[in-house]
């Protein structure tokens, strides 16, 4: 960075965490919720104020903006990726982000609920803010780094680079999504709209973190049909759907194939919902594996377990349907290893360690490899994401700038 840069990340990030942009994944429109388009038209007003003339957010949501190269050489198209919304798991409505200027080393107490307790023990990352600023929320909400601050990241990069003309850069992309917490974050996307070759998404935790990996992921529905009957009157005629379901769950391993005993490469499968009626019950699941092809031994060793329980119930039917979500991006990802290699080289001239590994989980960059835009994940700091003891540490937002303005000038250079 040039000497005496004043970074914008805190400050925009502290407003944009203020904007309520949750996201439903019980909505039928999209996106989800209107109110993420709340953030989207501020980002598009705030590039367009920067000088992007083509900055704009279009019907669905999605914030489109080119930075002009500063050379004529022909360099790849670069975007730089980030999503509005939070997750659906804990209130983003009223958050009350707090700027702790210097990081004491001690547990953290939340003001608006005393008992909600950011401890060092659960949380020993803290440890390496001690005497720097650190962002919480207020007790009640999420904060929302997650995915604000990449958001907030992407856009003090694009106030660095326009303010700085003299940095040699390729032709900048910078994309905003919605609806990525709910699986959704580029289901209207317009590639040709967007027209980069390459891309890297500002989605991930501690300074240094790379991810070129994620889960492969399915859901899986189980439709249980029982047999129904006036219950006055059902004795050698009812078979109860909500029990059978009730025995499928319970037949699930417990000290294996679950989220909540698994870690590092193992992969799981995990209801996560369940509705229905004593005539017509249905359960939901995710399955996860980083080697896609057990998705289909987990899922078939799922249908043996859900054939099994029924076989016990006479008259009652089952359907079992798969429904393929993301797939590992590593699998493209290893076909372009100078996309890896040059944000190494980027990290390198930041001072910053990489540090690479999987992501037990999925992001857009997963989707967006698929489509045809290669796309790992850059660091933002984030920590304790889908929860009120969400944080993040400003040294790594900061850092985060660093790295993705080394990034376009190693580009420009290997170009």
């Amino acid at each position: 960075m040039a000497t005496g840069y004043s970074y914008t990340v805190t400050e925009r990030f502290l407003r944009y965490a203020q904007v309520d942009t949750q996201s439903d994944p019980h909505s039928n429109s999209f996106p989800s919720t209107h109110k993420q388009k709340d953030l989207s038209s501020i980002l598009a007003a705030e590039l367009k104020a920067m000088g992007i003339e083509d900055a704009m957010m279009d019907e669905y949501g999605y914030v489109y903006a080119t930075i002009p190269a500063t050379i004529s050489k022909p360099v790849p198209v670069i975007c730089f990726c980030s999503h509005v919304d939070t997750a659906p798991d804990c209130s983003g409505t009223g958050v009350k982000p707090i700027l702790h200027e210097s990081y004491d080393g001690r547990d953290i107490a939340l003001p608006d609920d005393p008992e909600q307790i950011i401890r060092v023990a659960t949380y020993p990352y803290l440890k390496t803010h001690i005497g720097q600023p650190v962002i919480t929320a207020s007790g009640t909400t999420l904060l929302g780094a997650d995915d604000k601050s990449g958001v907030a990241i992407i856009m003090d990069l694009a106030h660095y680079l326009l303010t700085h003309p003299e940095i040699k850069h390729g032709t900048i992309k910078l994309l905003f999504t919605p609806d990525e917490e709910v699986g959704q974050g580029t289901a209207k996307l317009d590639l040709s709209k967007l027209g980069a070759s390459v891309a890297y998404t500002l989605d991930g935790g501690e300074l240094g973190s790379f991810e070129d990996e994620t889960f492969s992921a399915d859901g899986v529905r189980i439709t249980v049909q029982g047999v129904i009957a006036h219950p006055g009157y059902a004795k050698n005629k009812l078979v109860n759907a909500l029990k059978i379901a009730g025995e499928i769950l319970a037949a699930l391993p417990k000290n294996e194939w679950a989220p909540e005993v698994t870690e590092k490469r193992e992969g799981f499968v995990h209801p996560v919902g369940i509705n229905g009626i004593a005539e017509k019950a249905t359960i939901e699941f995710i399955v996860r594996d980083f080697d896609t092809a057990k998705l289909a031994v987990y899922e078939n060793r799922l249908k043996q377990m859900a054939i099994a329980v029924l076989g016990q119930y006479p008259g009652a039917t089952m359907e079992f349907e798969v429904t393929e979500q993301y797939r590992n991006m590593k699998e493209i990802l290893d076909l372009h290893p100078h996309i890896s290699a040059y944000a190494a080289e980027a990290y390198r001239r930041a001072g910053v360690d990489m540090i690479k590994e999987p992501i037990r989980g999925g992001t857009d960059g997963s989707r967006l490899s698929f489509m045809g835009l290669p796309c790992p994940n850059i660091f933002t700091g984030m920590q304790a994401i889908h929860s009120k003891h969400e944080w993040i540490g400003v040294r790594d937002m900061e850092k985060a700038v660093d790295v993705l303005t080394q990034l376009v000038q190693v580009w420009e250079e290997r170009s």
